[in-house]
C-alpha cells in the first residue's frame, strides 16, 4: 500500500444537502488530525501546492480590491446603500467610502481579475508581509523570528513614507520599531491603539503551511508576527486562521493526489471546527463563529447571512462585540471582529470552490480582499497551482513585483509563485530539521 492514506472522514453534509439542526456543523465530530503526523513530504507536490497558495492568494486579493469597502452598511454618518448581491457580479462597481462617485481603479466591473502571459501580479497588505516573514526566515535561518529579527526586517523592507501600504495598526508597530521598540511591545494596548484592527489577520496565516498537521506549532512560529501587532481577540482570530492552514496542509500529507472540490469542502470544514476549539467560549470571535455556523446550516441564502451579521454585531453588538472602542475608521469596519464573521460567510458557502468563494467574499462587504485573499489561498494550495489554471481555464502568469509596496529584495524586487514555493518549501525543511534535532520551538 503507498505510503498516503485516504482520510475517512466523517462528513459535514453541505449544499442542498446540508444539516439543519441548530447545532449543525459544530454538533458534527470530525476528529482531529493526529498532532504527532509524521512529515513524509512530497517535495513536488508541496512546492506545487504552495505555488498555489501564492498565485490564488493574488487572485482573491486583487478580485476583492475592486469591492473592497464599497459596502459596509449604513453606519454613523456613512450610508453605503443596500449591500451587493449575487446578482452584482459583473455589474458596475460602486464606489468605496474613500472615492466620492469613482469605481475601483483596478475593474469597472466586479469581476475576476487575473494576470496572463507576461503581466505580472503586484503585492499588497495581503501577501506583501507574509513574503517579507518568508524571506527573513530564510535570510535568518530561523523559523521563531526573534524580536531584533522582526524589527530589522520591518525597517529594512518598509518604506518610511507616508505612503507604505501599511493599515493602522501595522503603521502604529512601524512607527514605534523606529523609535526602538521591539516586539511583542508594538502590539500591546497600551502602546498601540490599533490593536483591535484586522491588521494581522492579513500577514501571518502563512505560517500555517510550515507546519501542516501541527497546528500547535504552527501557532508557536505565528505568536511574535501576530503580537508585534494584535492582542486579545484579534490575536485570537489571527492564530485561527494559522490554526486552519496547519489543520488544511495536514490533510494534504494524508491523501494522494488531487484533492477533489467536495473533499475541499470537508478538509475546510474540518479544519474550521479544529479552530473553533483554540477560541475561548466566553469571547466574541467563538460567538461569531457558532452563529454564523448555525445560520449556514439553517439553509438560508448567504446574502441573509450575511445581513445577519451585520444587524447582530455591527448595529446591535450581541455576543460581547462591543465596538465603543473601535469607533476610529467608520465605526470598527476595520475591526478584525466584523471582518472575521464576515470571511466565515464566504468560507461556509463558497464550499471549497475556488471562484465561488472569491465571488461571495468580493460581494460580503467591508475589507472584502482579506477573506477573498485568505481564502482563496488556502483553497489554492489544496488545489495546487496547476489545477488553478485549469479552473479558470487559462494560463496565468506566476511572475509578482514585491516592489510595488515593499523595497530592498534581491532581483530588484521581482520574483515567481513557482520560486516562492521553492522557498516556503525551504523554510518547511528547516522548521522539520530543528523538530528531529529535538530544538524546543
Amino acid at each position: 500500500m503507498s505510503k498516503y492514506f485516504v482520510i475517512a472522514w466523517v462528513l459535514v453534509v453541505f449544499s442542498c444537502q446540508r444539516d439543519t439542526s441548530s447545532e449543525g456543523m459544530k454538533a458534527t465530530h470530525l476528529g482531529e488530525l493526529d498532532s504527532s503526523i509524521t512529515w513524509d513530504i512530497d517535495r513536488e507536490d508541496y512546492a506545487d501546492r504552495l505555488e498555489g497558495f501564492w498565485l490564488a492568494t493574488s487572485i482573491g486579493n486583487w478580485t476583492g480590491l475592486i469591492t473592497e469597502m464599497d459596502k459596509i452598511g449604513n453606519v454613523g454618518s456613512i450610508q453605503t446603500g443596500p449591500f451587493y448581491t449575487r446578482e452584482d457580479w459583473g455589474r458596475t462597481d460602486q464606489p468605496n467610502i474613500w472615492d466620492e462617485g469613482v469605481p475601483s481603479r483596478i475593474s469597472p466591473t466586479i469581476d475576476f481579475v487575473l494576470r496572463t502571459g507576461d503581466e505580472i501580479w503586484g503585492a499588497d497588505d495581503d501577501t506583501d508581509l507574509e513574503y517579507m516573514y518568508q524571506h527573513l526566515i530564510l535570510k535568518n535561518q530561523n523559523p521563531m523570528l526573534s524580536p531584533e529579527q522582526i524589527r530589522e526586517g520591518w525597517l529594512q523592507h518598509i518604506a518610511s513614507e507616508e505612503e507604505n501600504y501599511l493599515w493602522v495598526s501595522n503603521q502604529r508597530a512601524f512607527d514605534l520599531m523606529r523609535e526602538g521598540w521591539l516586539p511583542p511591545e508594538t502590539g500591546k494596548p497600551e502602546n498601540n491603539e490599533h490593536y483591535e484592527m484586522i491588521d494581522a489577520q492579513l500577514t501571518t496565516e502563512i505560517f500555517g503551511l510550515y507546519a501542516p498537521g501541527k497546528p500547535d506549532l504552527a501557532r508557536a512560529m505565528a505568536q511574535l508576527p501576530i503580537q508585534t501587532v494584535a492582542r486579545e481577540e484579534a490575536e485570537d482570530i489571527a492564530q485561527f486562521y494559522v490554526t486552519m492552514f496547519s489543520v488544511s496542509a495536514g490533510a494534504t500529507l494524508q491523501a494522494k493526489g488531487r484533492i477533489s472540490e467536495a473533499d475541499r469542502a470537508q478538509i475546510l470544514f474540518q479544519a474550521a471546527l479544529q479552530a473553533r476549539s483554540y477560541l475561548p467560549d466566553e469571547q466574541y470571535p467563538a460567538h461569531m463563529f457558532d452563529y454564523v455556523t448555525q445560520l449556514y446550516n439553517s439553509g438560508i441564502p448567504w446574502e441573509a447571512a450575511r445581513d445577519s451579521i451585520y444587524a447582530t454585531y455591527q448595529l446591535q453588538q450581541k455576543g460581547g462585540y462591543d465596538m465603543s472602542s473601535q469607533q476610529l475608521y467608520c465605526n470598527g469596519c476595520f475591526a478584525a471582529g466584523i471582518n472575521f464573521a464576515a470571511s466565515l460567510i464566504s468560507l461556509y458557502y463558497g464550499e471549497g470552490n475556488l471562484q465561488q468563494t472569491i465571488q461571495i467574499g468580493s460581494l460580503c462587504g467591508w475589507d472584502s480582499d482579506n477573506p477573498t485573499a485568505t481564502w482563496a489561498g488556502l483553497i489554492g494550495f489544496l488545489m495546487g497551482s496547476r489545477a488553478i489554471d485549469e479552473a479558470f481555464r487559462v494560463d496565468l502568469s506566476r511572475q509578482f513585483f514585491i516592489h510595488r509596496t515593499r523595497q530592498n529584495f534581491p532581483n530588484n524586487g521581482l520574483d515567481t509563485f513557482t520560486n516562492m514555493g521553492l522557498n516556503g518549501l525551504k523554510v518547511l525543511e528547516l522548521v522539520q530539521q530543528m523538530e528531529n534535532r529535538n530544538i524546543d520551538l
